[in-house]
């Protein structure tokens, strides 16, 4: 697909929209607007035809009934990604798209999108690192199972509704120190749920229109509303938030000796102790 993005407003989000981003970032969760509006790189069509062009690894796909808490990925439903998106409305599905700045108007959008933000972010953490973008098709009453990401990120609400359920970040009574370690170090994003957590939640109601900027690492589920969905996730990585990977790392290797080690700090601690000792050890080959 090479699809031309030719309906973008001079300014997705406005002055008022960044002051807030700008007094929020990096660790603190708030909604937003955008004015993306009806795109037409995220028509269903054209997603569709996104989707079939990406790699296979770009590609997830699954029934939209999940739990909130599950052990690894579910299963794909079996229906082509095509006819998924295409036929979102009946085929009980959650899509993702993952790293679709891979065709070139996406990339571009991206792009402008991050450059009216850019300011707020580089002076609190410096240079985007690793830019990416994600879309997520819903159908109805879908759930997007408890789990965290270790991107910054902004999810713009395209389509229908959404309710995000989100946790402090880097607080261990909602993702342990240990499950940390393990996905920096290969292991899965999915956390255990209790219904006894619910209570350390907060529910960030999202409609089109809306977007929600999540904090690296912040635990979170999803509930989709009552008609089919389309989100834009647009996120980008830190010098910070690559340093607070490494420690988590090198705590990994430190426990495996049967120590107890602090977690990393979060923002602006950086790190960088733990973080070289990591680096050090991958570089020789020694981190797995």
């Amino acid at each position: 697909m090479n699809a031309t993005a030719t309906i973008t407003p001079d300014a997705v989000f406005d002055a008022r929209t960044r002051e807030t981003f700008a007094a929020n970032y990096p660790e603190v969760p708030h909604k937003l607007a955008h004015a993306l509006g009806a795109h037409p790189l995220f028509e269903l069509e054209a997603l569709a035809r996104l989707a079939e062009a990406l790699p296979e690894a770009s590609i997830e796909y699954n029934a939209s009934d999940q739990p909130l808490g599950i052990d690894g990925k579910p299963d794909p439903t079996g229906i082509p990604i095509g006819e998924t998106i295409r036929n979102i409305e009946s085929s009980a599905s959650w899509a993702a798209l993952k790293n679709i700045e891979q065709d070139p108007a996406y990339a571009a959008l991206l792009a402008e999108l991050l450059d009216e933000l850019r300011p707020a972010i580089e002076a609190r953490t410096g240079r985007m690192l690793k830019t990416q973008a994600f879309v997520f098709v819903t159908s109805a009453g879908g759930v997007t199972p408890y789990h965290f990401d270790p991107e910054h990120n902004i999810l713009l609400q395209l389509r229908g509704s959404k309710v995000m359920t989100q946790f402090p970040a880097g607080d261990a009574r909602f993702a342990p120190d240990e499950v940390h370690e393990t996905y920096h170090t290969g292991g899965g994003r999915e956390l255990r749920w209790d219904d006894a957590l619910l209570t350390g939640g907060t529910e960030f109601a999202i409609a089109a229109g809306e977007a929600l900027f999540v904090p690296v690492m912040a635990p979170h589920f999803v509930q989709n509303g009552r008609e089919p969905s389309v989100s834009l996730s647009i996120t980008w990585r830190s010098e910070w938030s690559f340093a607070e990977a490494d420690a988590r790392a090198f705590n990994g290797v430190l426990r495996r000796f049967g120590l107890r080690p602090s977690a990393p700090g979060r923002w602006p601690a950086a790190n960088r102790g733990k973080a070289a000792g990591w680096r050090i050890l991958r570089k020789l080959g020694a981190g797995g």
